[in-house]
């Protein structure tokens, strides 16, 4: 579990994500969320049941015929900001 842990918290901090998740079976992920306030850089490691939008994923990776645990970490990138 370990290793899991700082696989997803380097991705945030370091790969310069805002969000990965790591489905590890249907009822547990691991997800690191990276917050920032003017210059200070801090993620917060949340590991536990998944949210809505995680069982909409395991849902359809489940009907796609995706073995658990999903090898691939997911992640999501920064919002673009308007001009």
């Amino acid at each position: 579990m370990k290793k899991i842990y700082g696989e997803v918290c380097s991705l945030v901090l370091e790969g310069g994500y805002k969000r990965a998740t790591k489905y590890v079976s249907e009822k547990l992920t691991i997800k690191a969320t990276c917050r920032c306030k003017k210059g200070t850089m801090e993620a917060v490691l949340t590991v536990g049941k998944p949210n809505y939008a995680e069982r909409q994923f395991i849902k359809l990776a489940k009907k796609a015929g995706g073995p658990f645990p999903i090898k691939k970490i997911q992640l999501k990138a920064w919002a673009l900001k308007k001009k």
